[in-house]
């Protein structure tokens, strides 16, 4: 019996070989998103410093502990407009929309 490995051998490790590459690839990958995305969680987008939670008319706000910044998150801010009556908050908030997004009065 000759010790040379046959083809079907070779392509097996070669297989498997390029198999191990792509999982360690992929875990190295999902290590470096995760940590990227703690090293960013609940910090302040402007400043850097971090985010402390709060509740607001039954809405969860971040503020910076810093420069005392509001973030919402998705859909955060429309759930406060949404507020059948109306506050100097959300009409403050309005007239920022209009302004950022160039919609007219009436569609916001």
């Amino acid at each position: 019996m000759s010790d040379k490995p046959s083809r079907n051998e070779e392509e097996y490790f070669a297989k498997r070989s390029a198999e191990l590459l792509r999982q360690q690839r992929d875990s190295i990958m999902k290590t470096a998103a995760e940590v990227e995305r703690r090293a960013h969680y609940m910090k302040c987008p402007k400043c850097g410093y971090d985010l402390i939670t709060g509740e607001w008319h039954g809405v969860q706000i971040d503020q910076c502990t810093h420069c005392h910044g509001l973030w919402f998150d998705a859909g955060q801010a429309e759930s406060l407009l949404a507020d059948p009556h109306p506050n100097m908050f959300a009409r403050v908030f309005r007239a920022v929309l209009r302004g950022v997004s160039g919609a007219k009065a009436s569609d916001v």
